[in-house]
């Protein structure tokens, strides 16, 4: 697995808008394992939906 140096939205490996796939991919991760750990993080008190929206809107899709 390859790590890039920027952050963007994964074309190729997401199952809403690539948020999740992105940020696995830069930090070497698995797809899964950060959609898990956002899955129950949405069980604390927080802004999550409101991060993924925002990074969702802020983040370029990959090339």
């Amino acid at each position: 697995m390859t790590t890039t140096t920027g952050l963007t939205r994964s074309r190729d490996n997401r199952v809403i808008a690539g948020v999740c796939a992105g940020l696995a991919r830069r930090f070497g991760w698995s797809p899964r394992t950060v959609r898990v750990v956002f899955v129950l993080s949405c069980l604390l008190p927080g802004p999550q939906f409101v991060l993924y929206l925002a990074l969702w809107i802020l983040l370029p899709e990959e090339r």
